[in-house]
């Protein structure tokens, strides 16, 4: 769960028939027949489609999961709509088995839920999302460094006293 900071106030008074995320998290994972990363892993192996749905700074400092389709949470529905001008080749009907990941598995439920609402009703999320992936050993490439690494090598007296 992300961390929350703790409320030092307290707070508002929530309007009437508004949900807490906690309670709309909750009744998204409800819909959900979610997979952990070993289960994942072996649904793509037979032909799921892994979305790997995290913004690209978090894709580079942390890594990818080969072969998974890099669809941004912001256009996720888009891309994946069947009946969608601007989606994917791979939206070809509502049957289409898609298994959406994030970085440690909350923002992948809420999204697997919205995929659901269009109409994908095999769309599921990995419990743990990356990290769990990552935790368990399965194929990961990177992270990739957002750093250069200069072109030169130091100095051999680098660091020594002289005599």
């Amino acid at each position: 769960m992300p961390q929350h900071a703790t409320l030092t106030e307290s707070c508002p008074a929530p309007p009437p028939g508004s949900r807490g995320i906690d309670e709309i998290l909750a009744e998204a994972r409800t819909r959900l027949r979610r997979l952990d990363p070993e289960q994942a892993h072996l649904a793509c192996r037979g032909g799921a489609i892994m979305v790997d749905i995290r913004p690209a700074a978090q894709r580079a400092a942390h890594g990818t999961v080969p072969g998974a389709l890099v669809i941004e949470r912001n256009v996720l529905e888009w891309r994946l709509d069947p009946r969608c001008p601007a989606r994917l080749p791979e939206a070809v009907d509502y049957d289409l088995p898609v298994l959406v990941i994030c970085q440690e598995g909350y923002t992948s439920s809420l999204a697997a839920a919205a995929l659901q609402d269009i109409g994908l009703h095999r769309a599921t999320d990995v419990v743990g999302g990356f990290v769990a992936w990552r935790i368990a050993g399965l194929p990961a490439l990177g992270p990739t460094s957002t750093h250069r690494t200069p072109s030169f090598a130091p100095p051999v007296t680098a660091g020594r006293t002289p005599h």
